[in-house]
């Protein structure tokens, strides 16, 4: 009787990427808190734009009142779904900031321009104005000892094309992490500077007058999210300087690992402006991008923050 030989196995030529890159594969996208079911909505529709982050809702108009019942549906969406988007609505900045202050009081920020109020920011990119503070991912306003717990963004004027807004969501970029990178930042500590995300853009005497009101501050760079208990990675390109107790290129090596994940577009929702539309975010759980593709055409947006706590 014969029998076959098993062929040898190929030998094939030493071959590697770097540690920690970026991989193929599927990733876990758990939208909402292990052990979590997902509820009916009641008072309106919910339309999935993202695997585990971004929804419009529909048949709501925000200039009305927000009663209590409305207001903890609405909220359970925004943990749920972390950017929830509403179309067509064209709010007064008296309304939007009516709106945004359900869930709080609102916050200024004096490294931007107002809009009617000192509680709204106006970002107005016209033809003879130079693009700022768009196109990097980050999260708002985390040099503040209390970054902001989230914000409401209307577009008053879109370009003819291009303009888009993209968000990631940062829980399951922390959930997809190597194990042994999760082990090494749960329990960290990272620095917060508002220098580096202003200074593209600002002189030194501007900066300058800022320094002892928004002093560098610490926080966990594995945020735990106060309603929902989800670990969530909070550091951001435009303004996390370092990780507190490494050297620096120790540092600098971690830190562009973690920077790189809200680069992953299974992570992501990408929303297509019009007038009028409105964007609700929650900030401790997200960072966003605003696409700079649309070179001098104007686009005009306010926003209003609402004020957070102390992450932990």
């Amino acid at each position: 009787m014969s029998t076959t030989a098993t062929p040898p196995v190929p030998t094939l030529r030493e071959a590697r990427i770097p540690d920690h890159a970026f991989y193929e594969g599927r990733r876990v996208l758990n939208r909402l808190p292990e052990g979590a079911a997902p509820r009916p909505y009641r008072h309106f529709e919910v339309v999935p734009l993202g695997a585990t982050i971004g929804a419009e809702i529909r048949g709501l108009d925000l200039k009305q009142s927000t009663p209590a019942e409305l207001r903890e549906e609405l909220n359970r969406a925004l943990l749920e779904w972390k950017v929830l988007f509403f179309r067509n609505q064209h709010l007064t900045s008296q309304q939007q900031r009516q709106f945004a202050r359900n869930w709080g009081e609102l916050e200024t920020n004096p490294l931007l321009e107002a809009g009617d109020s000192e509680d709204v920011v106006r970002f107005d990119k016209s033809a003879a104005g130079v693009p700022t503070f768009e196109n990097v991912w980050h999260a708002d306003v985390t040099f503040r000892e209390q970054p902001a717990m989230g914000a409401v963004l209307q577009l008053r004027e879109v370009p003819p094309s291009g303009g888009d807004t993209m968000w990631a969501d940062m829980a399951a970029a922390y959930d997809n992490l190597p194990a042994d990178v999760r082990s090494r930042i749960d329990g960290a500590r990272a620095v917060h500077d508002f220098i580096p995300g202003f200074r593209r853009f600002y002189g030194p005497e501007r900066l300058a007058r800022h320094q002892d009101l928004f002093p560098p501050v610490e926080h966990p760079v594995v945020r735990i999210h106060p309603e929902t208990g989800r670990r969530t990675l909070f550091v951001n390109t435009s303004f996390t300087t370092r990780i507190s107790g490494l050297d620096r290129s120790e540092s600098d090596e971690l830190l562009r690992l973690l920077v790189q994940q809200a680069h992953v577009p299974e992570y992501q929702v990408r929303f297509h402006w019009q007038p009028g539309d409105i964007a609700f975010w929650d900030n401790r759980s997200t960072q966003h991008y605003a696409v700079g593709d649309y070179g001098n055409a104007p686009r005009v947006a306010e926003r209003v923050a609402i004020a957070g706590d102390r992450p932990y």
